[in-house]
């Protein structure tokens, strides 16, 4: 608690000193404009505390969906601003050094920066959200069986659902997951954000998710902030199969396909089972190949060595914004966006096909809806 009250002061004396003081004020403006524009800014800064306020959790901003795109928006236009503002201080502290005199940053300068932190900010909330493409991905699986080959698997991941992410959203993605014509579609959790009572409504379109091998998932850390009980009953009774360490099999005539799913790292934490890939695969059919369906990637070298075929995760959104990545692929074991091979395991994480509403940003990281093929090798 000391720790965030501290990185809370630190954020706002950063903004205070950067946004308001080294930007705004320097501005040809009246003063009660300014006055105007820094109440905004530092009100737009507390966006979390006003969405604690509003529902308990700051993952669960229970505001207008129009008020929450505000919200994003500004506090992007805030990140890049200061981002900016810091570069034309220091590229002023550079040449003035160079020259030995005193630079002074011009109000057109000024402006620019203004303009392009607040136009970029915008594009990344629209691509937040927009409905999410259907994305082809072919993986080879080494003891696939023919009858398996060209078997098609659709992921969806980290939809958080809620007021950003409303009914009518949940419904599109809905239709295009089942428009794609996969043979199973799995979800690799973070259904929610809030209560069953707060996003009842909202996930009810979830229910209308279709295949012909029916509708998988594991739970991801989000669904631990809230009531994770009541959550999984929920979610089971929307036909939605909840792999909490267990596994289903698919067949086709003599051959297998196993699915497994594993609950999250963070379960423990909460006071619920963590994960447990031996318990996910006991009593497995000897020598099927595994599609392992866990929302954080950092374990899959673990899974790895472990004989499975295939990981798919989520979690890291992508890292939302390009060069953010980098700093969410430290978070977990250097896995953050997209394909990678680990031993003799494909793990692929998903950029999510929704976002956390309390960053609702994207940046060269867009949103996805993945289609595999799985193909015999």
């Amino acid at each position: 608690m000391r720790m965030s009250i501290l990185v809370r002061i630190i954020v706002f004396g950063l903004l205070l000193s950067i946004v308001i003081l080294n930007w705004l004020w320097p501005l040809p403006l009246p003063v009660a404009v300014k006055l105007l524009v820094a109440v905004f800014v530092i009100v737009a800064s507390q966006f979390q505390f006003w969405s604690r306020l509003s529902s308990g959790s700051i993952f669960a901003p229970e505001f207008p969906k129009p008020l929450i795109i505000l919200f994003n928006w500004a506090v992007g236009t805030i990140l890049f601003l200061t981002l900016f503002q810091l570069a034309l201080d220091l590229g002023a502290l550079v040449v003035a050094l160079v020259r030995w005199q005193p630079v002074h940053i011009g109000i057109e300068a000024r402006i620019a920066v203004g303009g392009l932190a607040g136009l970029l900010a915008g594009i990344g909330v629209a691509n937040a959200l927009r409905l999410p493409p259907v994305r082809d991905v072919t993986v080879v699986i080494r003891g696939l069986s023919p009858l398996f080959d060209g078997y098609r698997l659709l992921q969806l991941s980290d939809l958080h659902i809620t007021r950003l992410f409303s009914a009518g959203w949940a419904a599109r993605v809905v239709a295009r997951a089942n428009a794609a014509d996969a043979d199973l579609i799995v979800v690799t959790g973070d259904f929610i954000d809030g209560s069953v009572e707060m996003r009842r409504a909202d996930i009810a379109p979830l229910a209308g998710l279709r295949a012909p091998d029916g509708i998988l998932a594991a739970p991801g850390n989000h669904e631990y902030f809230f009531d994770y009980a009541a959550w999984m009953r929920h979610l089971s009774a929307l036909g939605i199969d909840m792999l909490e360490n267990r596994h289903r099999v698919i067949t086709r005539d003599t051959a297998h396909l196993v699915i497994a799913g594993v609950t999250d790292r963070s379960a423990r934490g909460h006071g619920q089972m963590g994960p447990d890939l031996d318990a996910a695969l006991a009593g497995c059919p000897a020598h099927a190949p595994v599609v392992q369906l866990d929302h954080q990637p950092g374990d899959a070298r673990a899974a790895a060595a472990r004989g499975v075929a295939l990981q798919l995760s989520g979690h890291t959104h992508g890292g939302m914004i390009r060069g953010l990545d980098r700093l969410v692929a430290r978070g977990n074991n250097g896995f953050v966006s997209g394909r990678y091979q680990v031993g003799g395991m494909t793990l692929y994480v998903s950029n999510g096909t929704g976002l956390w509403p309390g960053f609702a940003l994207r940046l060269g990281v867009p949103s996805e809806i993945t289609r595999f093929h799985l193909r015999a090798g």
